[in-house]
This record gives structure tokens, C-alpha cells and sequence, in this order.
């Protein structure tokens, strides 16, 4: 039996619908594919009903709760939907906080979950309520004390046969004025070191091949547009090639996301967050998930934000937290196993 916990975010956004709806969906399946799982879904429950019944799945979320827990959290404020609160922001860390402690061993090296997945948060509302935040990758990070995380974001591509697309970043959530002098030998052996074990360890591939992208237009034209390929980025490709990894590269990232090079890759490492993720977004918005390597635990998450505007309106759509939730069970089974 595999506990996976669901942590419901932002309350004011989607994330409640969301949580709701894909559930319901995976549970009234004739033949449930995750029959062996146990939910844990973390947040407020009157809000869950609520949210429920505003979407008109009130009597099937009643109905269901003998087949899932709800590990109740209260809020720090009544919620008015599509309206954000700072008096909430401490909630939802709250969720997070109570996700990550079930994830980590305790004392007898035993952890409750076997993975964690994560409905959107609005960041301005946390560090609104006084605590700097950067991001969900940053804070498990901090949280699990894990000196380095890898974000990846894989999502199938529909104009080329739903063929899976993961993109891991080199730097996160930086502004770009700031990523050349991030990128340096250390961040970039140790992020292909960590997608490699991930890839193995969690996604059950033997060889992972990696496919790294330069950091400026053309890859620095031989160095007239720049020297971090030659300085940094090539000479970190050929230490990972030394060390066992399949890495390749630098390609230049403007030519690299087509069929016929993505075809002989298990995975892009682009060098900054929209270089990367702008050409996943656009073949896979809405069905991509979020995934942080590196941590002790497995953790994926949505590709979209909070969407207040589709608060409790039943349009949000739930495939991205439905591809999330299978994924982390895929990478829970293969750590269980590895």
C-alpha cells in the first residue's frame, strides 16, 4: 500500500476544486489504477466540502471519504473564493510544513507518505504574511535541508505523438540579469549528477541521456556571443561524460526542442526558467507536472498557478494534478524498488 499526500494550496485558488475533482475522477474509475494507494489529502475539510459543493460534486466528496483521509488543517481566515488573504499565507505553509514531516523518516526510519503532491500556492500571499518565499523547490529544500534540488517539468507533447518531454533547470527562480553568474562548475556537475540518479532511481531508466543547452543565442557562436559555453558549460559536459553520465552538448536552445534531436533524449537541461520552460509549456500546458529531484523524497506538483478567477466555478481543469498524482505514484513505485 502506497500514503500519498496532497496538500490543497492556496485556498482562496483552484486548488481545493482541483484536489476535489481529480480524486473523485481516479476513485469512480471501474477499474481504479491506483487501487493500492491510500490518499492523504491535507487542508481545511470544511473548505473542501465547501468548495465541493460549489462545484456540484458536494454528495460524491461526502461519499468518498471513507476512501481517503482528510488530514485537517485550519485556516487562519475565512476564505472568499478568488480572493486572496494574507491571513492564509501561513496556512498554506502549514500544509506544506505537515506534508514534508510525513515524508521524512521518523525516529525509527519509518515515513508515513511515500510521496507528495501539491496544489498550487500564490506566493505574494506568504510572503504577504511576513515569511520570504520563493517558491515550492526552494522551501522543501530548506525544509528537508537539502543543500541542492533540481526543478523538472515533463508533460507529453501532443504534436509529436504525446511523446514525454522533461526539461530540468540549471537555476530556478532568479532573474536573468543574475543567471550567468549562477551557472558555475559546481551547480552544474552536481544538477547533472542529481538528474541522472533521479532518472535512474525514480524513473527507472538504466541510461538516462541528458541533452544541455548553451545559456546564450547559438550557443555563444564559437564564443562572439559569449564564453560560458566554452568556459563553463562544454567543460562541465565533458566532466559528467567522465563521470558515467550520458550527457551531451551545448546545444543551441532555440533549435534543440524539435522531434528529431528531443527524439535521442531523456531529458533537456536548460540553463534558465523560461529557456526551458516556454517550449514545454507550450506543447503540454494544462497536463505537465512539476517535479523537484534531489530531495529525500518524491514531490510533484501542477504546471499552472492558482487561477482565482476559476475558483469554485467548476471550469478548472484537474489534468495537470491528475498527470502529477500518476507520476509521483510512478515514483514512488520505483523507490520503493531501487
Amino acid at each position: 500500500m502506497l500514503n500519498i499526500a496532497i496538500t490543497t494550496g492556496e485556498p482562496a485558488g483552484i486548488g481545493p476544486d482541483i484536489t476535489v475533482t481529480a480524486l473523485l475522477r481516479l476513485l469512480r474509475q471501474p477499474a481504479p489504477r491506483h487501487a493500492d494507494v491510500r490518499w492523504h489529502v491535507i487542508g481545511d475539510a470544511a473548505l473542501l466540502q465547501a468548495r465541493a459543493d460549489a462545484i456540484g460534486l458536494g454528495d460524491a466528496w461526502r461519499d468518498a471519504a471513507a476512501a481517503l483521509t482528510v488530514v485537517a488543517r485550519p485556516l487562519g481566515a475565512p476564505v472568499r473564493t478568488g480572493v486572496l488573504d494574507a491571513a492564509n499565507g501561513r496556512y498554506v505553509l502549514d500544509l506544506l510544513d505537515a506534508a514534508i514531516d510525513g515524508c521524512l523518516p521518523d525516529a525509527a526510519g519509518t515515513a508515513r507518505y511515500d510521496a507528495m503532491v501539491t496544489a498550487p500556492v500564490q506566493k505574494s500571499t506568504i510572503n504577504d504574511a511576513g515569511v520570504p518565499f520563493t517558491g515550492h523547490t526552494e522551501y522543501l529544500a530548506e525544509r528537508s535541508r537539502t543543500p541542492r534540488v533540481v526543478m523538472m517539468l515533463a508533460g507529453p507533447q501532443p504534436a509529436h505523438g504525446n511523446a514525454m518531454l522533461r526539461v530540468a533547470l540549471a537555476t530556478t527562480h532568479l532573474p536573468l540579469r543574475e543567471v550567468p553568474d549562477a551557472i558555475t562548475p559546481a551547480v552544474l556537475d552536481e544538477t547533472l549528477d542529481i538528474v541522472q540518479r533521479d532518472l535512474r532511481a525514480r524513473f527507472g531508466m538504466a541510461a538516462p541521456r541528458i541533452l544541455v543547452t548553451g545559456l546564450n543565442p547559438h550557443a555563444g557562436e564559437a564564443g562572439h556571443l559569449g564564453r560560458e559555453e566554452i568556459e563553463v558549460i562544454e567543460p562541465a559536459v565533458a566532466r559528467a561524460r567522465a563521470r558515467g553520465i550520458d550527457a551531451r552538448g551545448p546545444y543551441p536552445a532555440d533549435t534543440l526542442f524539435q522531434p528529431r534531436l528531443l527524439a535521442d533524449a531523456d531529458c533537456v537541461l536548460a540553463m534558465y526558467h523560461d529557456q526551458g520552460l516556454a517550449p514545454l509549456k507550450y506543447g503540454t500546458f494544462g497536463h505537465g507536472v512539476n517535479i523537484t529531484l534531489g530531495l529525500p523524497f518524491v514531490r510533484t506538483s501542477v504546471d499552472h498557478g492558482t487561477a482565482l478567477d476559476l475558483a469554485g466555478t467548476g471550469r478548472a481543469e484537474a489534468g495537470s494534478l491528475l498527470e502529477a498524482i500518476d507520476t509521483a505514484v510512478e515514483m514512488a513505485r520505483h523507490a520503493a524498488h531501487s
